[in-house]
């Protein structure tokens, strides 16, 4: 296991006993008793999302900083998935800790329908790296809420229910957004929200309509489209919802010009474009929202993730000011206890202020050009498991399969059990190396913490490069 301890834990592998971080909190290694009580808590009282429960095994987390976080043992993981692609500055960021700090200490909360300073400089310091006249903000606890009231305005202001969007999707766990969601954690919540139809975004890789090219895939994507719209009824579709990149289902990237046909399809039937940025809003591709790099702008915004990092739940809407002024003198029959919370708030005012000093969107564009793009792509030469590689910034996706000629997936779609081992082995590999990975279905994804340092992000990779190897046995 790599050791990258802290360098206040530096000592030596026979005294790591536990080291205090740069906030003077202690950190236990090697605290057999300590580990074990958090491990009988989680087993015995915690009940897990997306899991069977008797069958997991949760790792006790002891500590973390930057791009690193330690087990009770002392073993050092780098962070190659933001946790859940939402740690954009890193565990224990020192600038967000003292922000929760100082908002604790002055104004701990406050209801929501009163005015606040940080909500309100948040709100305002968002709407100024919004695109358009994205201009308001509603706040919420997390991205599946702020894709609840998305739609929830959009079929308010249209006056009609449906919603499309795409089978290869991820939007939240709760009741609208899981029946938006297109993947299989669908499934188990059928029948949900009946007036959600799905279609087939752009995916040149594994092309739904045989195209041969970028340009080809989206024409016959957006034609696709408007066919679901016409079969669904125009006039019945209030919203379309997109990931700006789709996230957990495969970092698909959308080919020149795909954005801006929908844009152009929701203005000509008119419906509301929603764009799903709770994964890759807030530096993780290189811009403040993700758009940005296609040029469109859409009705709504759904943010969280990035925002904060994740330090205090946060997430929200950003609305256009046609749809806000609908609101002028029509009741919004909406609201939650801990909207715009004052400690989540401070934690996102001072993302800004380190996102501005750091340049965190520059860097994040130089390390994903520079760094990644190159590294990645001079695995294909070296790796028969490796089909294709895709992304920007510091979000990618490997697509491994068995066979680069029919691109057959190294595990099958929603793999289980002895099915999903090859994936399981590839994970297995990266932690033993001292990196802890996102994999999904065939893929492994490479969201690292926008902070990460250079040699950090090479030693990472040189992790997973050699952890590849493990699929290449699967490979024909």
């Amino acid at each position: 296991m790599t050791d990258t301890l802290p360098a206040a834990a530096r000592t030596g592998a026979a005294e790591r006993t536990g080291f205090a971080d740069r906030h003077g909190v202690q950190h236990p290694f090697g605290d057999a008793e300590a580990e074990a009580q958090v491990r009988s808590d989680d087993r015995s009282h915690v009940f897990h999302s997306w899991s069977a429960q008797a069958q997991i095994d949760p790792l006790p987390i002891a500590a973390g900083e930057g791009s690193t976080f330690w087990d009770y043992q002392g073993n050092a993981f780098l962070d190659f998935s933001s946790q859940l692609v939402n740690l954009n500055l890193g565990h224990q960021h020192p600038d967000l800790v003292a922000a929760i700090q100082q908002q604790a200490g002055r104004l701990a909360t406050i209801q929501p329908s009163m005015a606040n300073d940080v909500r309100g400089e948040l709100a305002r310091r968002i709407a100024g790296v919004a695109p358009g006249t994205l201009d308001s903000v509603f706040f919420t606890n997390g991205g599946a809420d702020a894709n609840e009231y998305a739609v929830r305005l959009a079929r308010r202001v249209t006056g009609r229910r449906k919603v499309l969007s795409m089978y290869r999707s991820y939007h939240g766990g709760t009741a609208t957004a899981i029946a938006l969601t297109g993947d299989p954690r669908r499934w188990a919540n059928e029948p949900s929200d009946p007036s959600v139809a799905h279609f087939f975004g752009p995916y040149p890789y594994r092309s739904a309509f045989h195209s041969t090219s970028p340009e080809e895939e989206t024409a016959r994507a957006l034609e696709h489209l408007e066919n679901v719209i016409v079969l669904e009824g125009a006039a019945t579709v209030a919203a379309i919802i997109i990931e700006t990149i789709v996230g957990t289902n495969g970092v698909l990237v959308p080919p020149p010009g795909y954005l801006a046909g929908v844009r152009e399809l929701c203005d000509r039937y008119g419906i509301v474009y929603i764009a799903d940025e709770v994964m890759v809003g807030f530096g993780r591709v290189g811009e403040w929202f993700a758009v940005d790099a296609f040029d469109v702008v859409p009705d709504l915004i759904t943010f969280a993730k990035g925002v904060n990092s994740g330090y205090v739940p946060l997430g929200g809407v950003v609305i256009s000011d046609a749809i806000a002024s609908f609101f002028d003198d029509v009741s919004f029959q909406g609201g939650l206890t801990y909207s715009g919370h004052p400690l989540a708030c401070a934690a996102g005012v001072a993302t800004f202020d380190v996102f501005e000093r750091d340049g965190i969107l520059e860097r994040v564009r130089d390390l994903g050009s520079r760094v990644v793009e190159p590294e990645i792509t001079s695995w294909l030469d070296r790796h028969p498991s490796l089909g294709e590689v895709r992304g920007r910034g510091l979000f990618w996706a490997l697509e491994l399969v068995r066979d680069r000629e029919t691109r057959e997936p190294l595990v099958p779609f929603n793999a289980t059990g002895a099915d999903a081992a090859p994936m399981a082995e590839v994970a297995a590999a990266c932690k033993k190396a001292g990196v802890w990975p996102f994999t999904h279905f065939n893929r492994v994804h490479i969201a690292p913490p926008l902070i990460i340092e250079e040699d950090e992000l090479r030693r990472g990779l040189a992790a997973i490069d050699a952890a590849l190897a493990v699929a290449d046995r699967y490979a024909r």
